[in-house]
């Protein structure tokens, strides 16, 4: 599959564990940001709590319920031969123990319509280096509970539990650790429940379908941590293929209350024309890239979630380097709200959040080279979901209505209120270029067809857009950065003439800390 990503590849980074120690940076303790879970903050936001599933995961029936075929550990293969010899709708019980399948790649388990995997206490399927791939196949409505599935080798793009997009899955309370690839792929209807998905290669959960967009989507209560161990972004500079969770092409999804933490790369990673998202009570924490991308996708309600000391590694790394574009916690990248195509929302909501000591805060960003048809559009072969035929995004029908308008991606009906934002430099430690808010775009130059050269882009997305911050409260030294990154403002300059953005928003120069 293609991928779109922002202006600039991601890079290569150390975790932010070891940067934070080297540093003696501390933010708010766990136990801080738990015990005040729920309690409104200043702006009537929410701390979220913090789902801990992989210290604790909960263990499976001791024994076989009633009509469950037994899965014994000692019988190399024992789980695949027995799903094939079952009719569907067969539960299977993996008794205690290491579990493994026939030494070779594609000897995975291929599951029936209906069947469901039970794990006992201490019940590992391993795919020993070995395998591929663990669940496959075509059967819809299976179930994976309580079970520890580690050791495949799925390729780059590819995952391992469910691996070929079957629809109506549900994984619950299992741990998918210390595999290649994604830990697991999603299908429509799937449900992700109370997992530890933690330390896989690539991803934690791949949510991609193959020719086809993923509707109904929901991932609750997961703990989502360190993916990404096999640093895509150094092995494919620019592949835009990595973080904790990639979701593409997904038509309705509710994300909430999951911990996305500690993750090389993004934390939740939204790219390509999803739509109609609710993404709340999240705790995205110490990610190397932004907590949050929401990229050349639509309509989505953000609200509820605690994003803090995110993009410390890249933020860090790329101001060494002089570059000067606002690498966000939460990054907006051509999206925004679009009432023709239907959703819960006809906008992009971003409220009640608290974001707290990230290299910087919110970014607004459209490129205006890329679009469809273009040679700048990474999303290679993609066009938006208001024109189907990307053809038709050519000269000269591109340079008037409704082509011009209809074969980009907008950042526009982006409404951002009632957030909390703190920054408190004796944590964050900033050498520069952070503590921004941003509403900006490039200059428009590439291919010497397009219609949006120039400073065309910039003027829309920053003026009449119906981009707009207000009701926010910000605390600690806070910038603003309006149509290029070269224009950097103090409140009293974002909130005036021509910007006019913050109405009713209060600033507190001191953070504490």
């Amino acid at each position: 599959m293609g991928s779109g990503r922002r202006h600039r590849a991601w890079a290569a980074a150390p975790l932010l564990l070891a940067l934070v120690a080297a540093a003696g940076c501390t933010g708010t303790s766990d136990a801080a940001l738990t015990a005040r879970a729920g309690r409104p903050a200043a702006t009537g936001a929410p701390v979220a709590p913090l789902a801990r599933v992989c210290d604790a995961p909960p263990t499976g029936p001791r024994t076989a319920p009633a009509g469950a075929v037994t899965v014994d550990p000692a019988v190399v293969g024992d789980l695949a031969a027995k799903t094939r010899n079952s009719p569907p709708h067969t539960t299977f019980w993996l008794a205690p123990g290491t579990h493994t399948l026939e030494p070779h790649r594609y000897a995975q388990v291929l599951p029936k319509e209906g069947d469901s995997y039970l794990g006992a206490p201490g019940a590992v399927l391993d795919g020993r280096k070995t395998n591929n791939y663990a669940f496959g196949g075509t059967g819809t409505g299976v179930s994976v509970r309580h079970l520890t599935v580690q050791g495949f080798v799925a390729p780059n793009n590819e995952g391992v539990v469910n691996h070929d997009m079957a629809d109506g899955w549900v994984i619950e309370h299992s741990t998918i650790q210390h595999n290649s690839g994604a830990g697991l792929m999603a299908g429509a209807r799937q449900q992700v429940r109370a997992n530890c998905l933690r330390e896989n290669g690539q991803y934690g959960m791949n949510a991609y379908k193959t020719g086809d967009s993923i509707r109904g989507l929901v991932v609750e209560g997961n703990e989502v941590v360190g993916n990404n161990t096999d640093d895509w972004e150094r092995q494919r500079p620019g592949c835009g293929c990595t973080g904790g969770i990639k979701f593409w092409a997904v038509n309705g999804a509710d994300v909430r209350g999951n911990w996305v933490h500690d993750n090389r790369g993004a934390g939740l990673w939204a790219d390509n024309n999803n739509n109609d998202f609710r993404i709340e009570n999240n705790v995205l924490d110490a990610n190397d890239g932004p907590a949050l991308m929401y990229e050349t996708s639509y309509n989505a309600v953000i609200r509820h979630n605690t994003m803090r000391r995110n993009n410390w590694v890249d933020g860090r790394r790329y101001a060494g380097t002089g570059d000067d574009f606002p690498y966000a916690a939460l990054y907006v990248s051509e999206s925004g709200g679009e009432p023709r195509i239907p959703a819960r929302t006809d906008r992009l909501e971003i409220h009640h959040n608290v974001l707290e000591d990230n290299w910087n805060g919110i970014t607004l960003w459209e490129n205006a080279d890329r679009f469809c048809n273009s040679p700048a559009n990474t999303s290679a072969g993609y066009c938006t979901l208001l024109v189907k035929d990307t053809a038709r995004c050519a000269r000269p029908a591109i340079a008037t209505a409704p082509l011009r308008d209809d074969c980009r991606w907008k950042t526009q009906r982006v409404d951002i209120h009632h957030n909390r934002f703190v920054l408190r430099p004796s944590v964050l430690a900033c050498t520069g270029r952070c503590g921004l808010m941003a509403v900006l775009a490039n200059y428009g130059t590439y291919p010497d067809w397009s219609p949006y050269k120039g400073d065309r882009v910039a003027e829309a997305i920053t003026g009449r857009q119906q981009n707009r911050w207000h009701d926010n409260v910000y605390l600690g030294t806070w910038n603003f950065v309006a149509r290029d990154p070269g224009r950097v403002l103090d409140p009293a300059q974002w909130q005036g003439t021509p910007y006019q953005q913050d109405p009713g928003s209060t600033f507190q120069p001191r953070a504490g800390g």
